[in-house]
């Protein structure tokens, strides 16, 4: 019979183990803990910038945002992790590092963050008053809501909106076409 072949010095034997059931990770859970932490929803947007610390405080400027804490890094040159709330919704933010990327150094980015607001017309002059860029005037909108779009100058993208009219399924269509017939875009978007 031929010997087995050694293994590598140092090297340990892999175990292959299957993944937990759903019914094992369940009764893993120790009692008490929410799987979603009390205070978040199950969409919580991670912003990355450049300046962290300065956009922590641009946000509680133009937002009206709580902190809830932020932790730098241990030489203390840059925020690896924080916590802010606006409204009723939490998000993270942190500098660029490990290979995030924030929009500046990306050139843009395509991810527009929604707020819905009591009083839209008082945040947005707030956000201005902060140094937001206006990228679509705030106006009512045919579908109801008073909206309009801002850039930061972190480089991400917010629109701001409070509904003020629910407006019927059956007369959504006709203004829309109206509205893109306004703005010289025929039929909308193909």
């Amino acid at each position: 019979m031929p010997a087995k072949p050694k293994r590598a010095a140092g090297k340990a034997k892999r175990a292959t183990r299957k993944p937990a059931s759903k019914a094992k990770r369940a009764a893993s859970k120790p009692k008490g803990v929410q799987r979603v932490p009390k205070g978040y929803h199950t969409i919580t947007p991670h912003l990355v910038v450049k300046g962290a610390n300065d956009a922590i405080e641009f946000y509680k400027k133009a937002f009206g945002a709580i902190e809830h804490g932020r932790m730098p890094t241990p030489d203390g040159s840059a925020i690896m992790h924080a916590e802010l709330q606006i409204g009723d919704s939490r998000f993270f933010l942190n500098d660029e590092m490990m290979g995030a990327k924030s929009p500046q150094s990306l050139s843009g980015s395509p991810v527009t963050i929604h707020l819905y607001v009591e009083d839209v017309d008082s945040l947005w002059n707030q956000a201005v008053a902060a140094g937001c860029q206006v990228t679509m005037p705030l106006a009512d909108m045919f579908w109801g809501d008073r909206y309009g779009m801002l850039g930061d100058p972190f480089g991400h993208n917010w629109s701001l909106a409070s509904h003020i009219e629910d407006v019927p399924p059956e007369e959504m269509g006709e203004r829309a076409q109206a509205a893109m017939a306004q703005m010289g875009g025929g039929e909308g978007p193909q």
